[in-house]
This record gives structure tokens, C-alpha cells and sequence, in this order.
């Protein structure tokens, strides 16, 4: 009786395949978590942003008005264009004479504050 026996075997034994999948698991425990703290950063750049875009804003107004705004429905106007970027939430308290600015993202977990005229941005939480 003649044995038969494969000449040309293809494929790959169990024991390769799960050293492929175990490398790709590693990779993606160490990828994962990076991502996330790429997004987050972006998230917390958009809010910081918004708060030196909207102290531009405010005191491009000044420049024309001599005095600030107390809300930013009161910012309209082409040179004094501001465009808030999606899922930012900014707002402005202040008088005629000086503003507080506060932006977050609602994705981040930070919220800056900007007061002017002349502030620097600072990191509330």
C-alpha cells in the first residue's frame, strides 16, 4: 500500500499565529492610550484657541469703540469676526473697562480663563 505523504505543506502552525496576535494586542496597549492623549491635547488646544481668538476680537472692538463688550452676542461685525470652533464653549463676563474670558472643550477636562486687556491664558481646572 502506498502512504501518502504532502509534499508542499503551506500555512501557518497555531503557536505562529498567536505570537502575531499577541505582538498586535501589545502594540495596541501601548497605542491606545497614546491616541487618547493626542485627542485630549487637541481638545484642550481648540479651547485655548478660542480664548486668544476671542481676546483678539475684543480688542479689535476696543480699538473702534473705547470700551469692551459684556457679552458675545454683542460681537458682530466683519473686523471683528470671531469663529467659535465646534464644541467649544466660550464665554465673556466684564465691564466696559476690562473682560474675563472662559473657554472648555466638552470633550476636555481643562477650562482657561483669559482676563484682559494684556492677560495671559491660565488653566482654571
Amino acid at each position: 500500500m502506498k502512504k501518502l505523504t504532502r509534499n508542499n505543506e503551506r500555512g501557518f502552525s497555531l503557536i505562529e499565529l498567536m505570537v502575531v496576535i499577541a505582538i498586535i494586542g501589545a502594540l495596541a496597549a501601548i497605542a491606545i492610550p497614546q491616541f487618547t492623549a493626542y485627542r485630549k491635547r487637541a481638545f484642550h488646544s481648540a479651547a485655548k484657541a478660542d480664548t486668544r481668538n476671542l481676546a483678539t476680537a475684543m480688542e479689535a472692538y476696543y480699538v473702534d469703540n473705547n470700551t469692551y463688550l459684556t457679552s458675545l452676542a454683542s460681537l458682530t461685525g466683519a473686523s471683528y469676526a470671531f469663529i467659535q470652533s465646534a464644541n467649544v464653549v466660550v464665554g465673556v463676563t466684564g465691564d466696559t473697562n476690562s473682560y474675563t474670558i472662559t473657554a472648555f472643550h466638552n470633550s476636555g477636562d481643562k477650562t482657561y480663563s483669559l482676563s484682559g486687556p494684556g492677560g495671559k491664558i491660565a488653566e482654571i481646572q
